[in-house]
């Protein structure tokens, strides 16, 4: 019992960091942060349509179009990496093989028919088979759809207007929230002050066109990127798979004010964009209750 009690009472020498090797010490320090990351998944969640810090990759595709994208890089990133490899293994072959010290008389050969041939027909034949998908992805994209609604986008120094003509034609502008006013939980030089608000499934074409100079409606979620032209009107279009809320920008260089052009796009359900509508022609309803003209000269 003595012994017992002594071993109780004997005091011990603590153990510091610094007496801790270096290889625990990193261990530790990755056990934490993966804590952090998958115990704490708000300190790292993934918003949908936007940005993220220190993102590797591209946005989560939200629209058939840019799946279609995503499928076709992983195909080309693939297809990059053999090339890379079987060229890095090559030449490290040559440089050990045709080493100095393996061949103190160097070769004199300077042509290969054969080889000559092979390094020119198969780069041609690769990017042939490379062009097939690229052109499905393009006419995919570029295609007429049976549109379930259009919107009209109209592009200003520096602001979006939306026109809904298939839901009595009201429009309304979206401009940037600036930082003074932004919001907790709102994103600073993202969100706007009205956000375009399209069904979730529903085939969405967007008719574009700019007041003044030319902009870009992009959406990288979306795989949308369309220069808006003053004086002409482009096509494309989107169907949006899940609800959210996606952004986007301006990418044509359009004036001083061209980084503080975002788009942000509200997908909903069809229930709730009906109601959002409804409370849009009211909001959104124009004295005169009619469309705006454009003056023609007479001739």
């Amino acid at each position: 019992m003595e012994r017992v009690a002594s071993a109780m009472t004997k005091t011990t020498t603590p153990i510091t960091l610094s007496k801790l090797p270096a290889a625990v010490l990193a261990w530790a320090a990755l056990c934490v942060l993966a804590l952090v990351m998958f115990a704490v998944p708000d300190a790292f969640a993934q918003v949908v349509g936007a940005p993220e810090p220190w993102q590797l990759n591209m946005q989560a595709p939200a629209t058939p179009v840019k799946d279609r994208i995503a499928q076709f890089h992983d195909l080309l990133l693939i297809l990059c990496v053999a090339i890379s490899v079987f060229v890095l293994v090559l030449l490290l072959y040559v440089m050990w093989r045709f080493r100095a010290s393996a061949n103190p008389v160097p070769s004199k050969t300077s042509h290969n028919t054969l080889i000559e041939v092979v390094w020119t027909l198969v780069p041609c034949l690769i990017l042939v088979l490379i062009a097939v998908p690229s052109f499905r992805l393009l006419y995919f994209e570029d295609r007429q759809i049976d549109a379930d609604m259009t919107v009209k986008v109209v592009g200003s120094q520096w602001y979006w207007t939306y026109h809904y003509p298939d839901f009595g034609d009201f429009s309304y502008d979206s401009i940037m929230i600036e930082r003074a006013d932004i919001k907790p939980g709102q994103r600073a030089l993202l969100d706007v002050d009205n956000r375009l608000v399209v069904p979730v499934g529903a085939k969405v074409r967007i008719q574009l066109t700019a007041n003044d100079v030319l902009h870009a409606f992009y959406v990288p979620s979306f795989g949308v990127q369309r220069t808006a032209v003053p004086g002409k009107i482009n096509e494309t279009w989107f169907q949006v798979e899940k609800p959210g809320v996606y952004y986007g920008q301006c990418t044509e260089l359009c004036g001083i004010k061209h980084a503080y052009m975002p788009i942000a796009i509200e997908a909903m359900p069809k229930d709730k964009f009906d109601q959002w509508v409804a409370a849009a022609k009211q909001k959104y309803a124009r004295l005169d209750d009619t469309a705006v003209k454009v003056a023609a000269v007479q001739q």
